[in-house]
């Protein structure tokens, strides 16, 4: 079983900087894909960025050169680092998992709003 815990969402301008972690319980965190998930008002939820176990990353093309995602497998910790931020940008995030027995996890999301 893994509990993921979100933190780090707040409202910024556009243009500003913000940094999302999601703390991660359970065992062979390594071996999991994390990713961060986003769903703007009335829309469905959508892949932001995902990191596999040996670091891969991907991201969608909305994000890319903007944000970064990155993983701490000591701590057991992902993060976001988010820049250039846009009003677009504006959703609840959710910290995703992915095991590597092929179950999916969420987190309760954490809200980021992106003011003009």
């Amino acid at each position: 079983q893994v509990q993921l815990v979100e933190s780090g969402g707040g409202l910024v301008q556009a243009g500003g900087s913000l940094r999302l972690s999601c703390a991660a319980s359970g065992s062979f965190f390594s071996l999991n894909t994390m990713a961060w998930y986003r769903q703007p008002p009335g829309t469905q939820r959508e892949l932001v960025a995902s990191i596999a176990s040996g670091g891969t990353t991907n991201y969608a093309d909305s994000v890319k050169g903007r944000f970064t995602i990155s993983r701490d497998n000591a701590k057991k910790m992902v993060y976001l680092q988010m820049s250039s931020l846009k009003p677009e940008d504006t959703a609840v995030y959710y910290c995703n998992c992915r095991s590597f027995r092929g179950n999916n996890y969420w987190g309760q999301g954490t809200q980021v709003t992106v003011s003009s």
